[in-house]
């Protein structure tokens, strides 16, 4: 008698199993969510789930100009706004993503970091960013760097965490774009910046 065969589950049969980053050459601000879910996986884009305030977000904390699809994370490139993931493999559910790969996960996004050299790394998620690099982390700008960037841990922007509404997300999401034009000024009148490390921007 021969076995059954196995059926494939539904994350095998999406189309993206692993989403690709969002990066320019000149990325300013590099956001970073914890893992793509099932609706990114079938698109092949971030935060793509219906729900999801990370776009409206962007817009209100002056980051973009109006409000994008996630079809169209493209044009995030000309805003110098880069898009990668703590871990990269698609989930149903972010608790399906364990510890160890976020700690992992947190060792290649510094190398990716120092690599990019942004003015800004953008954590979407205090859970996941406790458990991957600082237990004691709070919401909003970190002290220290992280790859040679300055470091802001913000809410996850999912539909479904309900704590933060939009008008506070798009809060946190100001501070970054004041961080990053802060740094930009300060370039300009040749203030001194924390050194990066050996092959960033």
């Amino acid at each position: 008698m021969t076995p059954a065969s196995k059926e494939p589950s539904a994350l095998e049969t999406l189309p993206y199993r692993v989403v690709p980053d969002v990066l320019g050459e000149n990325t300013s601000v590099l956001f970073c969510g914890i893992n793509p879910g099932i609706t990114s996986g079938l698109t092949g884009h971030h935060f793509a789930r219906p729900g999801n305030r990370f776009w409206k977000a962007l817009a209100l904390g002056g980051l973009v100009d109006k409000v994008l699809d996630p079809s169209e994370e493209g044009e995030l490139v000309r805003y110098g706004i880069g898009i990668t993931n703590l871990v990269a493999r698609v989930t149903a559910t972010a608790k399906e993503v364990s510890t160890a790969e976020l700690i992992e996960g947190a060792e290649l996004l510094r190398a990716k970091v120092a690599r990019i050299g942004p003015e800004v790394l953008a954590v979407l998620g205090l859970g996941a960013w406790r458990s991957a690099v600082d237990k004691r982390a709070q919401l909003g700008r970190q002290p220290d760097l992280f790859g040679g960037s300055a470091v802001f841990v913000l809410p996850n922007p999912s539909g479904l965490q309900a704590r933060y509404q939009l008008p506070e997300l798009g809060v946190f999401f100001a501070e970054v774009r004041l961080a990053r034009d802060e740094s930009r000024a300060s370039a300009v009148q040749g203030d001194s910046r924390p050194p990066q490390r050996p092959g960033a921007r």
